[in-house]
């Protein structure tokens, strides 16, 4: 086991954006970091700041449970958790197949279920510990076709708010952080993925409207830089008694706010006037 005064930070998805940049600030904050991510290869300038990489596909129950075993060989365990890793699958409900749907599960869901369950035992040993879940607005409202992403979202904001009670009784706590629009690929993959598996068919016309807004959305008066999500985990993690969620990014506060004051119906029309 190493031995080391720093306190011990896990970040998933940590090969590019949001996690990446977490990463970064956690180790200038003096955390021994390990970032995981499916290519190792990206994180080399982690590495050189200090990181231990780990090669980990979050879907992947040998991958989640051989990066356990390397953090408690080398430590008595995290003191703080990011699950981080996750993509966004976009299409019409009734097109996307049931094996995609299932992976977008594994990866948004059930992989950073998993990885969770393994590290808690050491958590609750040492009565204390963070886990923070980059969640998204996407956990809180819906967009057209983005019924399989959304359902993830939503899933992991009620699995955290349970896991939030049941972990306090430990001096562990469960932080929830929603992201709007962060600067990333995300438009791009979403756009293409969209346009090859619907751009014809009976759900193209809103295909060609989804993917113009967007890219609009993204484009238009530039996207929240991802080191701004990486300062909020910074200060959620350094704080006292953190929040239990924090919203942060362009557009984030104010959809979540349209969506909870004007009701189903007047949030759909809203949503539908975009696609015109």
């Amino acid at each position: 086991m190493l031995v080391s005064d720093k306190k011990t930070a896990l970040v998933t998805g940590a090969s590019s954006g949001i996690g990446k940049t977490i990463a970064q600030r956690l180790i200038r904050d003096g955390y021994q970091v390990y970032a995981a991510a499916r290519q190792i290869d990206k994180m080399a300038d982690l590495r050189e700041l200090g990181a231990q990489t780990l090669r980990m596909d979050i879907s992947v129950e040998a991958d989640i449970a051989a990066a356990v075993a390397t953090i408690l060989a080398q430590t008595d365990g995290v003191d703080v958790l990011i699950n981080n890793a996750g993509f966004g699958l976009y299409g019409p409900m009734e097109e996307v197949g049931m094996d995609e749907a299932r992976y977008q599960f594994e990866v948004n869901l059930f992989g950073p279920a998993r990885l969770t369950q393994l590290l808690l035992p050491a958590m609750r040993a040492r009565k204390g510990g963070r886990i923070v879940n980059i969640t998204s607005m996407g956990g809180k409202i819906y967009t057209p076709l983005g019924s399989w992403y959304h359902a993830t979202k939503h899933a992991l904001e009620g699995w955290s708010d349970c896991l939030r009670i049941e972990l306090a009784p430990f001096g562990i706590d469960v932080v929830v952080v929603e992201p709007g629009l962060i600067e990333s690929g995300f438009a791009d993959v979403v756009s293409e993925g969209l346009l090859k598996r619907s751009g014809s068919g009976p759900y193209a016309a809103m295909t060609r409207g989804v993917v113009e807004g967007t890219r609009n959305s993204y484009g238009r008066n530039s996207t929240t830089p991802a080191r701004v999500i990486a300062d909020v985990v910074g200060d959620a993690v350094a704080a006292k008694r953190p929040r239990t969620r924090y919203v942060k990014g362009k557009l984030a506060g104010t959809l979540i706010t349209l969506r909870t004051w004007l009701g189903d119906r007047m949030f759909d029309r809203i949503l539908m006037s975009q696609l015109r």
